[in-house]
């Protein structure tokens, strides 16, 4: 059957569902978070992901090899060179929900976006909003100001610009509060996009971003590790994988769909590593653990599906619904894939699966030793009753079938002072406290076995409360968070806490579930007023504000803070600075440099970096 012509795009393919409403007034519903751009996951990085899956939809199906973004000040500026939107629905697609192109397969095929509400909500969250369609040698364009219509109706004048379409926007400062961009959280995202398709030029700020080789320069260039053979990579239709082996532990995947960066996987990323586990199984004939199979495994995978069903606006998780072109499961496309081009190159490269065989061999070797061990010192450490006085345990945990089982937390605290604040004050429905009685161990050079010594029992017992012994999956918390006093002791046992999970659990890092607890350094008040302050310069303004009557507190521990404090603390105004790893952050690199025995080159860093405060110095004392 002869297709239609995908460049047929005009006023008759634009639907039209419903008004846009609220959604000023319900921002979450649309883009998940507002937040201040010190999160990958914040609003204004959603807007800008909005606009520009737009763009790469039109690259997608054949329109414009280039897209140019610019950002000045706060302004950003997003030009394609697709289509351009037909003129007659040129308000209609910013400011009606539920229309679009996207609801036509004629007309957009795998796209990202799917529902028409991408560039309505950014309209309705930014403070200036221009769109601009260029189409044979004509252009219009219309202002909008906080989603409102501001300019005229005006008829297409002539212009000499290529087709295609500009957006350009602000992010409104009165929703999401005072904000900033950070260069990194951008450039991942855009060095993604190129990964995802090939021969796309992406211009940001005048420098280039391309993919010659798709997910094989992706892996190249986040792998920390020399890999134990070279990379495996497949391409086919609406499908593309790439992994190798290295030595490091857990396993490091990503995924994408339709060029969507999906960071907390879902059925696709299942449907590969089950495929890929069984297809290893079934050449080797032997019945491996498939978290042997995966132990150290690097890799990627892409799919392209009409109409994916994502897990809210965010793009970030695909559902279970999915079937390839109306046929047969997402899950047996990929199996079936792999299977037949695996089992190929494995024939064909007996090199290559001697390595993978003797890799998941040594992977089974560790895992029986350190799951004997594990039940040696549960059973030792049951007997002493120590794990109940470790863990307080909440109801609700992440994975359970509950609307709350997102906000589940566990504070992992320094000592009994500071447990026992956050236990009194806590959640007991959602939040969980894990107490530790001293420093952990530095696990810079520990392989897993250490973590079953006696002297390790804490981080065993930590790895225990978390369930992820054998597997990330598992992971019974959303929100793992290091509550520690902001101390050079309390400092300390951060970092070795961080190395923990860094060294043996990257992944968790990576899908975004480690935290920091922010905590008020101060506490500045009168009879009238009462404020926290987290820093020097909000400790200034809140004295300013109260006058020579202020009286200041210098919280020096968590347990110096009242129970009924607290809970203002790790309540609805939490405050949680992510810990967070990019695809070029090397895990090895960091660890090495931060916690390994390059004392002098530290030393330099610390010397070259460190700021002079001596407020501070006179306040600590």
């Amino acid at each position: 059957m002869k297709e239609e012509n995908n460049n047929s795009y005009t006023e008759e393919n634009i639907v039209s569902l419903e008004d846009l409403t609220h959604v000023r007034l319900r921002p979450g519903m649309y883009i998940g978070r507002l937040g201040d751009g010190s999160d990958s996951a914040d609003g204004m990085y959603i807007l800008m992901k909005e606009v520009i899956d737009n763009s790469i939809d039109e690259f997608t199906m054949g329109n414009g090899k280039q897209i140019i973004i610019n950002i000045h000040d706060k302004n950003i500026s997003i030009r394609d060179f697709g289509r351009g939107v037909p003129f007659g629905s040129l308000h209609q697609v910013v400011s009606k929900l539920h229309s679009g192109g996207k609801f036509d397969d004629r007309t957009f095929k795998k796209s990202v976006g799917l529902n028409g509400v991408g560039l309505k909500a950014v309209n309705a969250l930014s403070s200036t909003f221009r769109i601009q369609s260029f189409r044979d040698g004509q252009t219009v364009a219309i202002d909008y100001e906080k989603g409102i219509k501001v300019s005229s109706d005006v008829a297409p004048v002539a212009t000499k610009e290529k087709n295609g379409t500009l957006i350009c926007f602000t992010p409104d400062e009165s929703l999401f509060g005072p904000y900033g961009y950070d260069r990194g959280y951008i450039e991942t995202m855009l060095r993604n996009y190129s990964y995802l398709n090939i021969g796309l030029s992406i211009l940001f700020n005048g420098e280039e971003f391309k993919s010659k080789d798709g997910l094989l320069d992706l892996l190249n260039d986040v792998m920390e590790y020399e890999p134990l053979y070279p990379p495996i990579h497949f391409s086919g239709e609406d499908v593309e994988v790439v992994f190798t082996h290295g030595n490091n532990y857990g396993e490091n995947i990503y995924s994408f769909v339709n060029g969507q960066n999906t960071i907390l996987g879902g059925y696709h990323l299942s449907a590969y590593k089950e495929a890929l586990a069984k297809t290893i199984k079934d050449f080797f004939k032997k019945d491996f653990n498939p978290l042997d199979v995966r132990q150290g495994i690097v890799g990627a995978i892409s799919v392209r599906i009409q109409e994916p069903e994502f897990e809210g606006q965010t793009k970030v998780k695909l559902g279970s619904k999915c079937m390839y072109k109306g046929g047969p499961t997402l899950s047996k496309y990929v199996a079936d894939f792999l299977q037949s081009n695996l089992d190929n190159y494995l024939h064909k490269h007996l090199d290559v699966s001697d390595i993978m065989l003797k890799k998941i061999q040594d992977s089974e070797r560790e895992r029986n030793v350190n799951s004997a061990m594990s039940k040696k010192t549960k059973a030792r450490l049951k007997k002493a009753s120590i794990h109940n006085k470790k863990l307080r345990d909440c109801r609700v945990h992440f994975g359970d079938n509950s609307q709350d089982a997102e906000k589940s937390t566990i504070f992992i605290t320094e000592g009994d002072s500071a447990s026992g604040s956050i236990t009194k004050s806590r959640n007991a429905n959602t939040q969980a406290v894990f107490s530790l009685m001293g420093k952990p161990c530095n696990c810079v050079k520990a392989s897993k076995k250490t973590l079953y010594e006696d002297k390790n029992v804490e981080l065993c017992m930590l790895q225990s409360a978390l369930d992820i012994e054998e597997s990330i999956d598992n992971l019974r918390y959303n929100y793992v968070v290091i509550a520690t006093d902001a101390d050079v002791d309390g400092m300390h046992i951060r970092l070795l806490l961080m190395t923990f999970f860094l060294k043996f659990y990257p992944e968790m890092v990576r899908q975004g579930h480690l935290y920091i607890l922010q905590t008020p350094l101060f506490r500045v008040r009168d009879k009238k007023y009462n404020f926290y302050c987290y820093n020097s310069a909000e400790k200034e303004s809140a004295m300013a504000t109260i006058g020579k009557n202020a009286e200041i507190t210098r919280f020096k521990g968590l347990g110096e803070i009242s129970p009924d404090e607290f809970r203002g603390f790790i309540g609805e105004n939490i405050k949680l600075e992510n810990v967070r790893l990019s695809n070029e952050d090397k895990v090895s690199d960091i660890v090495d440099f931060y916690m390994g025995e390059n004392t002098s080159v530290r030393l330099n860093f610390i010397r070259t970096n460190l700021r002079s405060d001596i407020n501070n110095v006179e306040e600590a004392q």
